[in-house]
């Protein structure tokens, strides 16, 4: 079998196609295969697919393709243009590649693959590929993921906001909660931010969205209230973020007290933040024994700490009466501690608590949203950073967004590129 009965079975070749000539450079860093097609021979119309003689051929072009044995191929062929007695002179669909793309299909979803998996320098030095074709084949293929996505908002939806840059820059993001993917991403975190997403969809589609997890920040709320019908009862405000306020409350009493024990003379709080940022089954079986001699002493720290514990409770109530009356007992114990951080953030949980019991009914938070800024963040440090913001938006959509990437075929496949 000798070498051009080889290739035309590998790339599936068939009748009028036939392979002409294939060569590799002295320095065996190209293989360049030409095809081209017994005459005479007729084509479809793109259009109509109305069989029409061949009128003339497009100026030759090539298309590089998966490599072969570790050499990079490229493929030499002339398309031909057809005369259409109803819709003129076309090219023909070749099947090969996208129009005006200069890869074949395979080679196209061999980069989108790795790019799933490496960064675009990486890409491009281990398929031997320019930078600026990987990073067109990425942005072509989340433009081809959007133009394939059905149009609408979701019933759960999860909204929040991560850092694009140093200097608060940030972008807000908007979650399907159900599906775990990215849906929007834009400037800011202002309210415009949000609405902007909104007003993508008519009211009736706004109508059918059934709960909103966020976390307390106004403008989404202030969005939220202005965009979604009976918003007020809809709104959840994510546990983590809710939590958040306690923790932080927590570390302020410990550094508090940390500061008045070392002027006495006293460190036995250095080195101890993390045991009581953890949750309880979350502390490190070789730190239990020392945390729980620092539980036996009268340490204001400690009593901030379970009051912190005791706030995770709250969500384990599914009716909202019983988490309203949980919280107030919880309440009264954390405005009677006489802890000036732990009563501003009770203070603040009460002034929101409609929208944190709304939890009862809608069972939402917003997990899934850090777990998809976690992989935003990796996608940033593959990066090493991003100057420019559309460039973050795609690469976001890219790897979150759960969209259709890879090319398809439409019309003549590369199987059959003629008949």
């Amino acid at each position: 079998m000798d070498d051009k009965t080889i290739f035309t079975k590998l790339l599936g070749l068939k009748p009028p196609w036939f392979i002409t000539k294939i060569s590799l450079d002295e320095a065996g860093t190209r293989v360049d295969i030409f095809i081209d097609y017994h005459k005479p021979t007729r084509f479809p119309c793109p259009t109509c697919e109305q069989f029409c003689t061949v009128y003339d051929h497009a100026q030759g072009r090539e298309f590089r393709h998966l490599n072969v044995c570790q050499v990079p191929a490229y493929l030499h062929v002339r398309i031909p243009r057809v005369q259409c007695s109803e819709h003129g002179i076309q090219q023909i669909t070749h099947g090969l590649a996208e129009r005006n793309s200069t890869m074949t299909f395979e080679m196209e979803s061999m980069i989108l693959d790795v790019e799933q998996e490496c960064s675009l320098e990486s890409t491009a030095r281990l398929l031997n590929v320019d930078w600026h074709a990987c990073w067109s084949i990425q942005e072509r293929a989340v433009k081809r993921g959007f133009s394939r996505k059905t149009q609408g908002i979701p019933e759960r939806i999860g909204v929040d906001e991560k850092s694009f840059a140093r200097g608060h820059k940030y972008e807000t993001l908007v979650y399907d909660i159900e599906k775990g993917t990215v849906e929007h991403v834009c400037d800011d975190r202002e309210q415009t931010s949000l609405e902007t997403y909104y007003r993508k969809f008519t009211p009736e589609q706004r109508a059918t969205v059934k709960s909103v997890s966020m976390d307390m920040w106004d403008p989404y709320i202030a969005a939220t209230k202005e965009y979604i019908p009976n918003a007020e009862s809809k709104i959840v405000f994510d546990r983590f973020h809710v939590m958040k306020y306690v923790v932080d409350a927590v570390d302020k009493v410990r550094k508090q007290e940390n500061d008045a024990l070392r002027k006495e003379g006293n460190d036995q709080l250095k080195g101890t933040k993390y045991l009581f940022l953890w949750n309880q089954e979350n502390v490190p079986l070789w730190r239990r024994e020392e945390f729980a001699r620092l539980q036996a002493q009268d340490l204001k720290v400690c009593r901030a700490w379970a009051i912190k514990e005791n706030i995770r409770h709250l969500w384990d109530y599914r009716y909202e009466g019983c988490m309203r009356k949980y919280f107030g007992q919880w309440y009264w114990w954390a405005t009677h501690s006489r802890l000036d951080p732990i009563i501003k953030a009770a203070r603040t949980l009460k002034a929101h608590l409609t929208n944190i019991v709304t939890y009862a009914k809608h069972q939402i938070t917003n997990a899934l949203g850090e777990s998809l800024n976690a992989k935003v963040e990796k996608v940033k440090r593959l990066a090493c950073g991003f100057r420019n913001r559309e460039h973050y938006r795609t690469a976001i959509y890219f790897h979150c967004g759960g969209l259709d990437l890879y090319p398809k075929r439409s019309g003549i496949s590369l199987q059959v590129i003629g008949t």
